[in-house]
């Protein structure tokens, strides 16, 4: 039979998507898993994955197309099946594929379950509201920050909290009205999808039993019914549809001397490249929120300005709370600084061939490649005659690794990432050229996947495009070493007793002593300054 499937909720916030790419196509084969599209959200752009396997039959939304939530996007079924009735009536089907259609029925599980197996009944008019799955790959969420507090009533749509996943830091609005009762997380605490977040009921509800019970209702509601059923419990409070109620909010300038802004407000201030002290906030203690800067002009710009005075000298900060990015990047990076015994090599190489080459090479036709395509080439064919700065460290041995696979450090907004150019010594300068562009564009929007920044040898951190002339960089772990990349600079230089202008680069080699001695580090860094200074060699 075939299956509707519809534009899916992909952020909290979502109200509509367009189709970047389609990764199937109109009679490919559709397992269960398979990727069907990306799917650009108000948020990102995010893969959607098919939770039903057959044929796809029909797509209803072309790529670069827009539709709302829960319009036709795909029907997939058997091969050769007849689905003209499902493109004139979509509603025909019966099938449970999307969130809107599950959401209803997840809900009525969950509540004929929990009152099969657990104990305690759940009193009228409260409602469970679990961690959210806010972005696709979430796996647990941890509390930024409650907007709410226990007590306050709460409207449908009101902001609850402030919800950090492994890609972003995003509202999460009631779908629900109330008071609210019971706040499960405290800020900064984290939980996995589902797990309690908080209760919403009538005020004076007590909901204690709910709350100590909740695991015991939480095992019974999960029971697999059906495929579908299983896969999209993400809204697990049922949406009561009603009439948007009419607020007027008044603005309120914050003067505690700390910036209270919601995160989508923050990117689409830096966006419109909008000054965050010339916000007003109409949101609840002065919040600035997304519809203060939409409807930002100068002029409520100078007189919030004129409302709000500073004194010259005062003291201003912001506390930002630390990513899960953030975090990882702190704990490796300092394991690997107070485990591993670094020391540091430097050496400036002439670069003057380096750049009559480039020059050179890249007036063959579509062709293009950088300088640190040279360097990523160049310390790939290094490091095979030299395997001893190409090992790993483990605490019961050390690896030598006979294959090449160098990580090039990329900076993202939240931090750094690592993509692996994997037998670099194999690949030619126009590929390493097209592997390192290609990472970089998606390590920026967040699109790597795990794979792609495991199993690196050897890893090149280049700041050069920042006119950073040297520098020095920490290991990363269980790699033996790091090579710090600076600007190429132009001075003067001696070339056969003579003084001349000259351009060089400064390279840095830090290395783990506990694999890589002194003397093994230098005569690395000969044979990649044979390369670099004479890249035609690397042709040969």
């Amino acid at each position: 039979m075939a299956i509707i499937v519809n534009m899916p909720r992909l952020s909290d916030t979502m109200e509509e998507g367009t189709v970047a790419s389609w990764l199937k196509k109109v009679g490919d084969k559709v397992e269960e898993g398979d990727i069907l599209a990306e799917i650009e959200t108000d948020k990102a752009t995010m893969e959607f994955e098919s939770f039903n396997e057959g044929t796809l039959l029909h797509i209803g939304v072309q790529e670069g197309e827009t539709t709302r939530v829960d319009e036709l996007l795909a029907i997939i079924g058997e091969e050769g099946e007849d689905i003209s009735a499902l493109l004139t009536n979509p509603t025909a089907t019966e099938e449970p594929t999307t969130t809107k259609e599950t959401t209803e029925e997840v809900v009525e599980v969950e509540a004929e379950a929990a009152t099969e197996t657990s104990a305690t009944e759940i009193p009228e008019g409260v409602i469970v509201v679990t961690m959210p799955r806010l972005s696709d790959t979430m796996e647990e969420g941890t509390v930024a920050s409650w907007l709410k507090n226990v007590g306050d009533s709460v409207e449908e749509g009101d902001i609850l909290a402030e919800i950090e996943t492994d890609k972003a830091t995003m509202e999460f609005e009631s779908f629900n009205e109330g008071t609210l009762l019971y706040i499960g997380l405290q800020e900064g605490e984290s939980a996995n999808v589902d797990d309690l977040l908080a209760i919403i009921g009538p005020a004076g509800t007590d909901v204690s039993a709910v709350a100590a019970n909740f695991s015991v209702t939480a095992t019974a509601a999960t029971e697999p019914t059906s495929k579908e059923v299983v896969k999209e419990t993400a809204p697990v409070v049922k949406e009561t549809p009603k009439a948007e109620p009419v607020t007027v909010a008044t603005p309120v300038a914050n003067t505690n001397g700390r910036l209270h802004i919601s995160p989508l407000a923050r990117k689409m201030a830096n966006e419109k490249g909008i000054a965050l002290n010339q916000l007003v906030g109409s949101g609840e203690n002065g919040r600035i929120i997304k519809r203060d800067v939409e409807n930002f002009t100068p002029a409520v710009a100078n007189s919030a300005s004129t409302a709000k005075f500073v004194p010259t000298g005062q003291e201003d900060f912001e506390e930002i709370k630390n990513s899960q990015m953030r975090k990882t990047i702190a704990k490796r990076l300092g394991e690997s600084k107070f485990t591993a015994p670094h020391y540091y090599l430097n050496v400036e190489f002439d670069m003057d061939n380096a750049m009559a080459f480039r020059a050179q090479y890249n007036t063959v036709p579509d062709t293009k490649i950088s300088f640190n395509d040279i360097i990523v080439k160049a310390c790939a064919l290094a490091l095979r005659q030299h395997p001893q700065v190409n090992s790993q460290w483990f605490e019961d041995r050390m690896k030598l690794n006979n294959h090449v696979h160098v990580g090039v450090a990329v900076a993202v907004e939240d931090g750094l990432v690592v993509p692996v150019v994997r037998f670099a010594n194999e690949q030619s300068l126009p590929q390493i050229g097209a592997a390192v562009r290609d990472f970089a564009g998606r390590a920026r929007n967040k699109k790597l996947t795990p794979q792609e920044m495991d199993g690196s040898t050897f890893t090149v951190s280049n700041l050069g495009m920042f006119g950073i002339e040297s520098f020095t960089s920490i290991i990363n772990q269980p790699n033996s070493a790091i090579l710090s990349v600076g600007a190429i600079v132009q001075k003067p230089v001696v070339k056969n007793g003579q003084i001349v202008v000259g351009n060089t680069i400064k390279l840095t080699l830090a290395c783990d002593h506990r694999t890589v001695d002194g003397a093994t580090g230098a005569q690395f860094l000969q044979t990649l300054k044979g390369y670099v200074e004479n890249p035609v060699t690397m042709l040969v």
